[in-house]
């Protein structure tokens, strides 16, 4: 259960607040000032970030000495995987994207050879001027103290304090890299939902030593029973778990089964239904290996029956659409077995009716008629009003789109296999696995 909900439960401070609530209040709770030790006032608003989720902002000020202080906590709990987002900011417009930075989140320049490492700072909501900001206050905090006993060392912070401030005029490129173990940072993407060039958004696997540093313990569960191999009977059953509902935390089941999709391979398919809060999710797991060649699949639609075909996307599979300029990267929605209309419209609620650009105060008339004139395009797509491409491409070679002609080749439909590149290795975690001799010394 989050804080939120926490406090609802006990009747707390929080109110029932909504972040699409264009009319809601802060919630104001006195709090004691850590500068002249007298009672400020700490307002807290659960508020939404577009294309990411939702965020608490807290604000302090104090009447007596005019201290403030502002920061953000997330209002979700840590994610399954860590976050690496790489920015090459080339113009001045790249220093008003928008930053979600985490306490937990380490902050880096390689050209100027400069890191912020992860707890130094508080959680904060600003943009990349704003971060560079913010990093200079800190330099600058203790220079006075520095000049009067180490000249020497506060000259070099001075030359270095010049340097950053002259990132802000982007006179030449720069990559900033924001790396989050617990998956809640985030930079904008101004010119969504088409890709991002500059930015490179990858999530991993965190390490023993992220989840340690995190809080987060692994139990080790003992179970007694002689494990079950017997595969026949794993199919002809479904698996009941515990777990979390990921939209309230309440306790919910996950039902999980594997299931044979025909001319293709085994996948397991689990499915939560939350009974307090009536959230449903599903997602697809491949049931094998990765595959030894990646796999992109490229159908050319030609009737509305298309929109008929099984799809099943896993959760390394991206989706382009060429006509639309537009690609959906690989972990925006998960794995999913459903037909390509429902993939289609599944893509739609993510980017226009989910989207909080399209309401409160980041709805913008020019924006939100790009994103209104994306769903009309979808929608003619799915009703076979358009003539476009549909391009899985999965590295890990474990997606797959119903041949409708089968076991005879498909006209519409293209199947590429391809060698991976090291970078798509890398991002499956195939480069350092060791299959062979792994257990010589």
């Amino acid at each position: 259960m989050s804080v939120i909900e926490e406090e609802r439960v006990r009747g707390g401070v929080f109110k029932d607040i909504n972040p699409e609530d264009e009319d809601q209040q802060p919630t104001v709770i006195e709090s004691l000032c850590m500068n002249c030790y007298e009672n400020g006032s700490t307002r807290l608003l659960l508020t939404k970030i577009p294309f990411f989720k939702e965020i608490i902002i807290s604000s302090f000020t104090c009447p007596h000495c005019n201290w403030t202080n502002t920061e953000i906590q997330s209002a979700g709990r840590i994610q399954e995987q860590g976050v690496l987002y790489t920015l090459q900011v080339k113009t001045k417009e790249d220093m008003n994207r928008e930053v979600v930075k985490s306490d937990s989140a380490s902050t880096r320049i390689p050209q100027l050879d400069f890191e912020i490492p992860a707890f130094t700072q508080k959680g904060s909501l600003s943009t990349i001027e704003g971060l560079l900001d913010r990093a200079v206050a800190g330099l600058e905090q203790d220079q006075p103290i520095r000049k009067a006993t180490d000249p020497a060392v506060a000259e070099k912070i001075e030359e270095f304090i010049e340097r950053l401030k002259k990132l802000k005029e982007v006179e030449e490129e720069f990559t900033l890299i924001i790396d989050d173990p617990s998956g809640n940072s985030f930079i904008e993407n101004p010119s969504a939902p088409q890709k991002d060039t500059a930015l490179t958004v990858t999530h991993y696997k965190r390490t023993p030593e992220h989840n340690a540093v995190l809080g987060i313990e692994t139990e080790e569960e003992e179970d007694d029973k002689k494990p079950v191999n017997d595969l026949d009977t794993m199919r002809n059953e479904v698996l009941v778990f515990n777990t979390n509902c990921p939209e309230c935390n309440a306790p919910a089941n996950t039902n999980m089964k594997l299931v044979q999709i025909p001319h293709f391979k085994e996948v397991i398919i689990m499915a939560t239904n939350c009974d307090s809060c009536r959230h449903r999710t599903n997602e697809v797991k491949s049931g094998g290996a990765t595959e030894e060649l990646g796999t992109r699949i490229t159908l050319h639609l030609t009737d509305p029956s298309d929109m008929s075909r099984d799809l099943l996307k896993s959760e390394t599979c991206s989706v382009l659409i060429p006509e639309l300029e537009f690609e959906l990267g690989m972990a925006a929605l998960g794995g999913k077995f459903t037909t390509l209309e429902g993939l289609l419209k599944d893509i739609k609620d993510l980017i226009v009716s989910k989207n909080p650009f399209m309401c409160g105060d980041s709805s913008t008339a020019d924006r939100a008629e790009k994103l209104e004139l994306f769903g009309q395009k979808i929608d003619k797509i799915i009703a076979g009003e358009m003539d476009v491409h549909i391009i899985l491409d999965d590295p890990a070679g474990n997606s797959y789109l119903q041949n409708v002609y089968a076991p005879d080749p498909d006209p519409e439909m293209k199947i590429e296999k391809y060698t991976r590149t090291f970078e798509q290795n890398e991002d499956l975690g195939l480069n350092d696995m060791k299959t062979e001799g792994y257990a010589e010394k």
